[in-house]
């Protein structure tokens, strides 16, 4: 069973009306500020679902996020107004630098979530197979799907917390009153991950038509562990395409010149 401290945490991420922070610690007076000026903008449900998957639930995340846009974007327009005045350049390198400092503020959270996303992604990617053959063993053992999902999600937060959370968050729903299959499809939406996705419409199909569960999740781990041999030869075959820009530009002249500079300057003496 999940903790009092665990449930009331995933109870918050559930229904976070209260919440105020972009992140569930508590929030600080820079929130304040960005949550503030957000609040006069409207975030679209675009950005609240990448948000999501970007590990922030809080309701006011988008409020904040878009604060946090405009604070930036003023901060870059004060930072090349400095520079300008600081620095005697013509009247285009100051709209250049301007717009520049300006875009480079303004689109850095877009850069820090779209990273955020990625890497939480490839963590359940990563992480996924050791999970499902967890609860495979645990479903052959005679336990029942949910007890397996329950047990394996503590058992694998040591490796990946993400996963552990997205998992204890889905056993929390159930627990709330949600059907299995709706649950799961939350899973997948607040992750964004393909594979999370085919292993709910695995258990929502096995569910629904009876199926061995213990067999459908062993079948499907195996593909999952190919897949992830097929993608490291893949990436391992890239390897020699993406190194060969550094050696032609980096590693060669200075072979090159390491080899032969001595014999030039020898040869030049000679000649000279």
């Amino acid at each position: 069973m999940l903790s009092v401290s665990r449930r009331r945490a995933l109870a918050s991420r559930l229904h976070p009306a209260g919440a105020v922070a972009i992140h569930p610690q508590a929030e600080s007076a820079g929130f304040k500020v960005a949550r503030s000026v957000g609040s006069l903008t409207q975030g679209s449900a675009k950005l609240k679902q990448q948000l999501i998957q970007a590990g922030f639930h809080a309701a006011s995340a988008s409020s904040v996020y878009l604060g946090i846009k405009l604070l930036l974007l003023l901060a870059g327009l004060v930072f090349a107004a400095a520079i300008i005045l600081l620095l005697n350049l013509s009247m285009s390198m100051e709209l250049c630098a301007a717009t520049f400092l300006m875009a480079l503020f303004f689109f850095a959270p877009n850069l820090f979530i779209t990273r955020r996303r990625r890497s939480r992604r490839e963590e359940i990617q990563r992480h996924l197979p050791g999970a499902v053959d967890l609860i495979e063993i645990c479903v052959s053992s005679g336990l029942g799907l949910d007890m397996a999902w329950n047990m394996v999600s503590e058992e694998i937060r040591h490796v990946s917390s993400t996963l552990a959370d997205e998992m204890s968050l889905t056993t929390l729903e159930m627990h709330l009153g949600s059907n299995r299959a709706a649950s799961l499809r939350n899973m997948s939406q607040r992750t964004g991950a393909q594979e999370l996705a085919s292993l709910v419409a695995l258990l929502v199909q096995s569910d629904r038509f009876g199926t061995n569960v213990a067999e459908a999740l062993q079948t499907f781990a195996e593909s999952m562990r190919n897949a992830r041999s097929f993608r490291a030869e893949e990436a391992a075959e890239k390897l020699a395409v993406k190194l060969l820009i550094p050696l032609v530009l980096l590693i060669f002249p200075v072979m090159l010149i390491v080899m032969a500079g001595p014999a030039c300057i020898t040869l030049y003496k000679y000649m000279g």
